[in-house]
Formats: C-alpha cells, sequence, structure tokens
C-alpha cells in the first residue's frame, strides 16, 4: 500500500500549485486523507484533509478533491507565500466518520513528500 505524492516545485510569492496524492495497492474510497507539511527544524504540521465522505473541501488557501476513478487526492494552493516552503505530505488512515482531523498520529499511510519553495 503506497501513497505518492506529485506537483512539488518553485514558486514565486503569490502564485499557485496544485499537489496530487495517489494511491497504489489500495483505492482511497473509505479512507481520510490528510495534507501536512514540514520545514526545516520544524515539527509536521497539519494543513488540510477531506473525509471519506467528501469529494471535495477547502480551507482558506487550500482546496482539496477526489477522483475516484484515479484513485487520487489533490491539493490546489494558493497565494502562496514563503512561509508555505515545506516538504508536503499526503496520508491516509482507513475511516467509518464523515470528519476528519489533522492529527499527525492517526495516519498510517505515508508518502514520501514532495518539496514545495515558495521565492521570488
Amino acid at each position: 500500500l503506497q501513497l505518492v505524492e506529485s506537483g512539488g516545485g518553485l514558486v514565486q510569492p503569490g502564485g499557485s500549485l496544485r499537489l496530487s496524492c495517489a494511491a497504489s495497492g489500495f483505492t482511497l474510497q473509505n479512507y481520510a486523507v490528510g495534507w501536512f507539511r514540514q520545514a526545516p527544524g520544524k515539527e509536521r504540521e497539519g494543513v488540510a484533509c477531506i473525509s471519506r465522505v467528501e469529494t471535495a473541501t477547502g480551507k482558506g488557501r487550500f482546496t482539496l478533491w477526489r477522483e475516484p476513478a484515479k484513485g487520487t487526492v489533490y491539493l490546489q494552493m494558493s497565494s502562496l507565500k514563503p512561509d508555505d516552503t515545506a516538504v508536503y505530505y499526503c496520508a491516509a488512515v482507513s475511516s467509518t466518520s464523515s470528519s476528519c482531523s489533522v492529527d499527525v498520529p492517526q495516519y498510517n499511510y505515508w508518502g514520501q513528500g514532495t518539496q514545495v519553495t515558495v521565492s521570488s
């Protein structure tokens, strides 16, 4: 069971970026999916999550949605700032709940991360 992130890169302040989280070996149908990030010298922190029943959700500058046919969850980030620079991870946890949280210990499947750098 694997999660693979993609879409990271260098973006200017104020720009946008779309990250993808693709599942391999399982579908994300009954999983809550969270996005997290970790900057150098800092702890991993939650960005946003999408519950097993949601097809799309938004939290400020971040929008998440599912494409079940592709087994993929996306994170659209807008109005990016230098403080958003970090390695971004997606994670999944089997769930029966209609809600989700970005509590790191709850998630048991993690991707390898993708670097996002916001700089001019």
